[in-house]
């Protein structure tokens, strides 16, 4: 294991360990988790409905950063709690968490699916144990399904994902072991085989501590740029199929503003962007 890939403590922190990627701790005070929060909501448009799942600290600080800058009337809806444009501030680390009943409206689960079902939702956001060169997305297990070596949460709403206008995936981390060749089963399903051809769309956007990814018009996923302090090679290495690049120099992912900063840590009261990865 590189330095670059020790365990480190962040100082002034509880004493939990956190895995430290290239490019992070560089004095700036921009965390990974900002730079993924800022690179989310700059793909986020004025009037989008946007539905998030559990695990959605990342996703939803994305929508309230819009909320607060180009995106006004935009429409978050936390999907585990179904409160819809929740308060946020302080931001939470899950919308599941009872904060999000603090909002403009509460919708039942089945409520927030037939958003989903019906097409109404403009964004959906998802992340998973194994993400392919696709994008296929899963949730329920790693292993045969007779022996999975582990379970997951489960697919829940996320079946209907395709349903939405854009789909968003994002990790908290960015290892072999997460972008794999072939999920081991289709939670999410991603661009079809011939792709273009069957009318379904799979994800627009895939966002991870080391970079930004979309994909290809074939379909593949495909490194759109590099966060600070991220080399290509440092994606390429850890990415467990051959990414598609594009040609010439791969730019590198824009840092969070100055403004865009202050109003992160006018919501971020605890600074949870700061050490989530």
């Amino acid at each position: 294991m590189s330095d670059d890939y020790k365990p480190v403590l962040r100082a002034g922190s509880d004493p939990l360990v956190f895995f430290k990627y290239p490019g992070a701790d560089d004095g700036s005070g921009i965390s990974k988790g900002h730079i993924m929060a800022a690179a989310m909501s700059h793909n986020l448009r004025d009037g989008d409905v946007v539905v998030v799942g559990a695990n959605s600290l990342l996703p939803m600080a994305a929508a309230r950063l819009a909320q607060l800058t180009h995106a006004p009337n935009l429409s978050l809806v936390a999907g585990a709690s179904g409160g819809v444009n929740s308060l946020l501030e302080p931001l939470v680390p899950s919308s599941a968490d009872y904060s999000n009943l603090v909002a403009e409206a509460v919708l039942t689960f089945p409520e927030v699916l037939m958003i989903q079902m019906g097409g109404k939702a403009d964004v959906f956001f998802a992340g998973g144990l194994q993400i392919d060169r696709r994008g296929n997305c899963n949730l329920a297990r790693v292993g045969k399904s007779d022996r999975p070596v582990m379970r997951g949460p489960g697919s829940a709403g996320i079946p209907w994902a395709s349903q939405c206008g854009r789909t968003i995936l994002y990790a908290t981390s960015h290892t072999t072991r997460l972008f794999v060749e072939q999920v081991d089963f289709v939670s999410l399903a991603g661009w079809p085989s011939a792709a273009g051809k069957s009318g379904r769309r799979g994800p627009d956007l895939v966002v991870t501590p080391l970079a930004v990814m979309d994909f290809t018009d074939d379909g593949n996923m495909q490194l759109q740029s590099v966060h600070s302090g991220v080399t290509v090679e440092d994606v390429v290495s850890n990415t467990g199929f051959e990414l598609a690049l594009p040609e010439g120099t791969v730019p590198t992912t824009p840092q969070p503003t100055d403004a865009e900063m202050r109003v992160i840590r006018e919501f971020d009261l605890d600074g949870l962007l700061a050490i989530v990865i």
